[in-house]
């Protein structure tokens, strides 16, 4: 019996992709980016906080998430606040938002849009 590996098969991508396709696409990521972190004047969306954003036929949204870093004070909010965000758009039935520390998040994650917002640009 060989043992099962413990590190993603190479060309495997980290982030799952999301279904850009998707009728409901691009309202969700207009929810998203009506959420922002506290502690700076950016939206989720953004700054890269929203990994995956996968939407089924049936229009029900799984997104995958993270924070700036793990002991962010708002860290059991902010998953409500998306799916809060989420549900009201037309046409999705229901929403899971579920957090993620891997890959960790990194400032070249954000949008240039960000960059510009914060400064970095």
């Amino acid at each position: 019996m060989t043992a099962e590996p413990t590190e993603p098969i190479e060309g495997t991508p980290l982030i799952k992709p999301s279904s850009t396709d998707h009728p409901l696409y691009d309202n969700v990521v207009d929810a998203c980016r009506t959420v922002y972190d506290p502690e700076i004047p950016v939206n989720i969306y953004d700054l890269g906080l929203v990994y995956t954003i996968e939407i089924s036929p049936e229009n029900a949204v799984g997104i995958i998430m993270t924070l700036t870093a793990p002991g962010c004070p708002v860290a059991g909010e902010m998953p409500g606040w998306v799916q809060n965000a989420v549900e009201a758009v037309d046409g999705v039935r229901d929403v899971d938002v579920s957090m993620t520390f891997e890959p960790q998040w990194g400032m070249d994650m954000m949008s240039d849009e960000a960059r510009l917002e914060l400064g970095f640009m």
